[in-house]
C-alpha cells in the first residue's frame, strides 16, 4: 500500500518533517511525496536518503514535484 505525503503549499521544514513522520513508521514500502518548490524537493530527498530510503523517481508536472521513495 502506498503512503502519500501531500506537502504542497507548506514551507520548509514542514515537508521534511511530514515525510520523516511517515517513513519512521515504516520498515519498508513506498512513499509518494508531493511538494511545490525546488528547495522542498532537495530537502525531502536528502532527508529520506539520510534515513536509509532510496529516491526511485522525481517528476515535475504543473509546478509540483512528485518524489517516489522506496525501502
Amino acid at each position: 500500500m502506498d503512503n502519500v505525503v501531500d506537502a504542497r503549499g507548506l514551507s520548509c521544514p514542514q515537508p521534511v518533517l511530514e515525510t520523516l513522520n511517515v517513513i519512521k513508521k515504516l520498515s519498508s514500502g513506498t512513499v509518494t511525496v508531493l511538494v511545490d518548490s525546488e528547495t522542498s524537493k532537495e530537502n525531502v530527498t536528502r532527508a529520506a536518503t539520510s534515513s536509509g530510503w532510496n529516491v526511485e523517481d522525481v517528476t515535475e508536472k504543473e509546478g509540483a514535484f512528485q518524489i517516489i521513495l522506496k525501502k
